[in-house]
């Protein structure tokens, strides 16, 4: 009678309270340095609910609590990446890639960390195999996806290569995209000189034909059936969400997509990923080496775009360069890594605007992740000959 009574305290052991502890240190984050709290928080918040002695929030004697039916139903069908794609299309705007083109290239150089992540993934696996990691090709594609920091990419790749690692991908994808602003910055700054960080951009004024923005996100759906057809359920929910914005004739479901859609699904989606990090899965060497490595991804996707900003600038004229830190905004973190680069070039000058371009890079680097997820799902069956 009285150990039923004291079931609450004897039941919960020190990884438990590690990950409240954990949790409460994404709520601080959310709260008091205000790093993305709209995923930050309720990630914390469920982290803090499935550590609670007896997981009830989750799963108790065989029966499904919440939290598990939200996973089930939102992470595990994939249904909550294509709603949160729907609201992220909507809340797109191309126009500043179509009239700065040449944007589009850091949307795919920014992709550098996803593969050679793959390969470090691989080779710490093979290097150290007192861990246990038995990282294979599958295992080491869904690691490497991380560092496009598009959390949505991420959940719907592991769930087709690798569904036994979903719980520490979908934790590491969000918990780095929510704090874009804390991981960038030192990269940006490393890597550039403040003169490079004040140079001025010009920006192109001209009108972008409707007949163009509607054409884009059919054409591109289209096309990518093609190049990458197992990546049709993103991109096309991706172009779904902008058709709606640019067709001009369903401007309430547009709003209603940014706003009441994107609200409900990244407060459901964000408890639900916290509700991942149970403490017997998540304090064990594969979770911590999966952290580690999304971090390099994430870390080697940033310095990739400020890189090839930098040798562009080999071959262009004084007066026509092009600022590096834009590269870094062609990670698909919508618009929070357009925002960081435009507060850094505040921060160095407070004549350098350059958030239209960063803009334009971000736009891209989020199409660029959704192929280079498409990509990946045709590539790797194959190199493994069919068998995931």
């Amino acid at each position: 009678m009285l150990e039923e009574l004291f079931i609450g305290f004897l039941s919960i052991g020190w990884k438990d309270i590690v990950m409240i502890l954990v949790g409460l240190l994404l709520i601080f984050l959310a709260i008091k340095k205000q790093y993305e709290p709209m995923l930050l928080l309720p990630i914390g918040f469920g982290a803090i609910l499935v550590n609670l002695p007896l997981r009830v929030a989750f799963e108790h004697a065989g029966q499904p609590g919440f939290l598990k039916i939200l996973f089930d139903a939102g992470i595990a069908t994939e249904l909550f990446p294509v709603l949160i794609f729907i609201a992220v299309g909507a809340m797109c705007d191309f126009g500043p890639m179509f009239k700065m083109p040449v944007m589009m290239f850091f949307g795919a150089a920014a992709q550098l960390g996803i593969f050679l992540t793959i390969i470090a993934a691989l080779l710490v696996s093979k290097w150290f195999p007192g861990l246990g990691l038995n990282f294979g090709l599958a295992e080491a594609a869904t690691i490497g996806i991380i560092g496009a920091a598009d959390g949505p990419t991420s959940i719907y790749v592991a769930n087709k290569l690798a569904p036994s690692i979903l719980g520490p991908i979908s934790v590491a994808a969000y918990s780095y995209m929510s704090l874009v602003p804390l991981i960038q910055p030192p990269i940006i700054r490393l890597l550039t000189s403040k003169k490079e960080r004040t140079i001025k951009m010009k920006v192109e004024e001209q009108d972008i034909p409707k007949s163009l923005r509607i054409a884009f996100p059919i054409l591109v759906t289209i096309i990518s059936g093609f190049v990458a057809p197992m990546g049709v359920p993103l991109i096309g929910s991706l172009m779904f969400g902008n058709l709606i914005r640019e067709c001009g004739v369903l401007e309430k479901l547009s709003i209603a997509a940014q706003n009441e859609l994107a609200n409900i699904v990244t407060l459901l989606l964000g408890i639900t990923i916290g509700a991942s990090m149970r403490s017997e899965d998540f304090i064990q060497w594969t979770t911590i080496i999966i952290l580690i490595l999304g971090l390099i991804a994430f870390v080697f996707d940033t310095a990739g775009g400020v890189l090839f900003a930098k040798f562009l600038n080999l071959f262009r004229k004084e007066g026509n360069k092009i600022n590096p830190m834009i590269g870094a905004a062609g990670i698909s973190a919508f618009p929070m890594s357009a925002r960081v680069v435009q507060k850094i070039a505040t921060e160095e000058d407070g004549e350098t605007f350059v958030i239209m371009q960063a803009v334009s890079a971000n736009v891209s680097g989020q199409l660029g992740s959704v192929m280079a997820g498409g990509i990946i799902l045709v590539l790797v069956p194959i190199l493994l000959g069919g068998a995931l």
